[in-house]
C-alpha cells in the first residue's frame, strides 16, 4: 500500500523538494516554499484547472496554518499564486508543501502524486521514488 499521504513521508518529500530548491536559486529573495509552488503550479492546473489548483493549495495552506503562525501572512492570489506580506512567512513553508504533497497524494493517489513529482523534478526522480519505497 502507498501511504504517500502520511505527514512522514510528504514531511520527507517536501523536505527534499524544499532542500533542492534552496540550492538551485539560492541567489533568489523568493523562499524556497514558494518556488516549489510555483514550479507545481502550471502542472497541478493543467490537471485541474486553475481553480483546482487554487482550491488544492488554499486548503494546505488552511491545514498548515493550524500548525504555524508565520504562515497567516500568506494569501493565494487568483492565478494561484503565492503572496506574503512578511519576509518570515517562507519559514513555515515546509508545512504547506507536506499538506499539499499529502492533499494530492489523497486526491489522484500516491502513484500519480509520485509520477507528477518526478516530472516537475527529474533530477530527483529517483530520491522521490525511494522515499516512496521506505514509506510503503
Amino acid at each position: 500500500m502507498n501511504d504517500l499521504s502520511s505527514n512522514s513521508t510528504s514531511h520527507d518529500l517536501a523536505l527534499r523538494l524544499l532542500a533542492h530548491e534552496s540550492v538551485a536559486a539560492d541567489s533568489s529573495s523568493v523562499s524556497a516554499g514558494f518556488r516549489v509552488c510555483e514550479r507545481l503550479r502550471p502542472v497541478l492546473s493543467t490537471l485541474t484547472g486553475t481553480l483546482g489548483y487554487r482550491s488544492l493549495l488554499m486548503r494546505a495552506l488552511t491545514l498548515a496554518r493550524r500548525e504555524s503562525v508565520l504562515l497567516r501572512s500568506i494569501e493565494v492570489n487568483a492565478d494561484g499564486s503565492l503572496e506574503s506580506l512578511h519576509r518570515d512567512a517562507g519559514e513555515g513553508s515546509e508545512l504547506l508543501i507536506m499538506h499539499l504533497i499529502s492533499l494530492l497524494a489523497a486526491f489522484i493517489g500516491g502513484p500519480l502524486t509520485v509520477r507528477l513529482l518526478q516530472d516537475v523534478w527529474p533530477d530527483l526522480a529517483d530520491s522521490i521514488s525511494n522515499e516512496r519505497d521506505n514509506h510503503q
